[in-house]
């Protein structure tokens, strides 16, 4: 059972736009972490102290993450993955914009970053149902030979959201002064999250559940089909190594996503005396570039499989560890623009099949519960720490080497990973891609 093309399109429409808000809403979070927070709430420390304190919040969203993803896993293998999208969609707009409306430390002293890491717990609680959600929402509607395009119309959120979360900060600060950015511009772009609620509306009123779901709630009989009671306990009963294995996929192309979105801002701004509308101008085209090689690495999974395109992102990563801060050193933002860029290819190979490897990787009984702690797991071990570790490798060492280290030991491990886990995508669909394209472009110059 499949959705008709003009159902498809509005439910990849509806995927794209609610996952890049989404997105857009973490990650502005990332921006202000490096650029606004340390002085509206932490103003009495030094400026590596205060960076370090504020990355300390960044990291409370991820640390939420797998308690969202846990939840939306029991949820959504139970009752479907359409209510874990709606419900995370209305939960990361709500906590976005009572950021913006929170007062800094001046106002209400000790409580004021003490509610910011309540706030940025609920992203992270609203972030980790998410992206389970969304990707199998799209994947399980398309048809298999589709599967890896149809998954990075999610994974596409991330580039977009990063794109208008800068994009956001840097009109914000262009058009106020630098005091009146500090005293309420910054809250501007978390405001705008009030935009999610009518997309949560539109997927909650016009969009079905997975035609894969709705058989497998409809299935009465037979152990590996029907709906289990305690999913999540039941994917790490039976899939546990699978669930280390495909949270290893992760780890290179998100330490240096979150080096590259948040550590480089704040290391460029305080050490290198880089400006900061220069590093988040210099941001802007490149995620776009990565949202175009997000969907042309899914895209050319389903026609060689999903495995190649992750070693090769993996072994990129692992290659430019070095070169990247060597760049990124030199201060100038020419260089550093190079740097992100490269970087940028080797994370984009590696996340665009993500989507759809993740799930294949799970039977459809354990699928959200699956997909959920391994993308989790990673969030939490490589994700939030690292502008965290970043920073703090810096205070103590005042040099990038060791951080190139860790970057290049997460490559490998994603490297690793990749080669033992199986194709999921078989040749005999890939086949059906490669007969139906042929086809396609047949029937329009016949």
């Amino acid at each position: 059972m499949r959705p008709h093309r003009r159902g498809q399109g509005r439910l990849l429409s509806a995927g794209l736009i609610g996952s890049s808000i989404e997105w857009y809403d973490f990650f502005l979070y990332g921006t202000a972490a490096a650029l606004v927070f340390p002085e509206v709430f932490f103003p009495d420390s030094s400026a590596a102290t205060g960076i370090l304190l504020s990355f300390s919040t960044f990291w409370a969203g991820f640390v939420a993450r797998p308690v969202g993803g846990v939840i939306a896993g029991h949820f959504g293998d139970r009752h479907g993955r359409k209510m874990i999208v709606v419900a995370s969609l209305v939960m990361m707009g709500l906590g976005t914009f009572l950021i913006g409306c929170l007062p800094g430390a001046g106002t209400i002293g000790v409580l004021a970053p003490i509610l910011l890491v309540v706030l940025r717990f609920v992203q992270g609680l609203a972030c980790g149902a998410q992206w389970g959600g969304v990707v199998l929402l799209l994947t399980e509607s398309a048809s298999p030979e589709r599967k890896g395009l149809a998954g990075t119309f999610g994974q596409m959120g991330v580039s977009f959201g990063v794109f208008l979360g800068s994009t956001a900060f840097l009109v914000a600060s262009r058009v106020t002064s630098e005091q009146a950015f500090i005293d309420w511009g910054w809250r501007v772009p978390f405001l705008v999250s009030a935009l999610m609620f009518p997309v949560a509306l539109y997927i909650q009123s016009k969009i079905e559940d997975t035609p894969e779901f709705r058989a497998l709630a409809a299935e009465s009989v037979g152990r590996h089909r029907r709906v289990v009671k305690a999913p999540v306990k039941e994917a790490i009963r039976g899939h546990w190594r699978t669930i280390l294995l495909a949270s290893g996929l992760l780890a290179g192309t998100n330490a240096l996503f979150y080096v590259s979105l948040a550590g480089v801002v704040g290391y460029a701004t305080t050490e290198l005396d880089v400006s900061r509308d220069a590093v988040l101008s210099v941001s802007m085209p490149i995620t776009l570039l990565g949202a175009v090689l997000v969907l042309w690495s899914g895209w050319i999974s389903d026609r060689i499989g999903r495995r190649p395109m992750i070693l090769a992102g993996a072994a990129l990563i692992a290659i430019w560890a070095f070169p990247y801060f060597w760049l990124v050193d030199t201060g100038s933002i020419a260089l550093i623009a190079a740097a992100i860029a490269v970087g940028g290819i080797g994370q984009s190979l590696t996340y665009g099949p993500l989507a759809a490897y993740i799930g294949e990787l799970f039977e459809p009984n354990v699928r959200l519960s699956g997909a959920s702690l391994a993308y989790q797991f990673a969030s939490i071990t490589v994700s939030g720490g690292t502008p965290f570790l970043m920073a703090a490798i810096l205070k103590e060492t005042g040099s990038t080497f060791l951080v190139s280290t860790f970057l290049a030991c997460t490559g490998l491990i994603t490297l690793a990973c990749a080669w033992v886990l199986p194709e999921t995508n078989p040749a005999a669909v890939r086949a059906d891609t490669d007969t139906g394209l042929s086809r396609s472009l047949g029937a329009r110059t016949s």
